[in-house]
């Protein structure tokens, strides 16, 4: 849902995540809700989505150092069948777990309105990064903020595209 679709308490909760407190409150407290709520619905709902309008999905990675399955909520925009996950981890210096886990084993499971969906990640680049950098940020605004935020680091755009079983 693009951020002019949502409406206005989204609209605020999507805005408030730009600044520096809020984020760092979702950062610690989001997942913590999103995760249990998904599992008991399975992934048709989540905290995030009903309080934004973001579209979240249940991402299961496997860990680049541990090989453990890792499950973490987490907003995904879709660009045709594929999802545009942008590893801006709330402006923090550092990347998220889950992109060193999608670098290290691209093939991923996602639920998202309840489905499974095994699919294969990859990092966008060039013209394509800018295109879907934009998407995610006409749903999300505060991560142009994030950006700013990052200590120089270049914010990651993962594509997770459907694998043909």
């Amino acid at each position: 849902m693009l951020f002019g679709e949502a409406n206005f308490v989204q609209r605020l909760l999507r805005q408030l995540g730009g600044r520096r407190a809020m984020a760092r409150l979702f950062a610690r407290t989001l997942h913590r809700l999103d995760l249990p709520v998904m599992r008991l619905t399975g992934g048709r709902r989540s905290v995030t989505e009903a309080l934004t309008g973001l579209p979240v999905v249940q991402l299961t990675t496997t860990g680049a150092r541990t090989g453990l399955s890792r499950t973490m909520p987490i907003v995904a925009v879709p660009d045709g069948d594929r999802l545009v996950l942008v590893a801006s981890n709330y402006g923090s210096e550092h990347s998220p777990g889950w992109y060193f886990n999608l670098k290290a084993n691209p093939r991923c499971t996602v639920v998202k309105g309840g489905t499974v969906h095994e699919m294969e990640a990859f990092e966008a680049e060039g013209q394509e990064r800018e295109r879907l950098w934009a998407l995610d940020s006409s749903a999300y605004p505060a991560r142009r903020r994030y950006a700013g935020w990052a200590g120089g680091r270049r914010i990651p755009v993962m594509v997770l595209q459907p694998i043909d079983l």
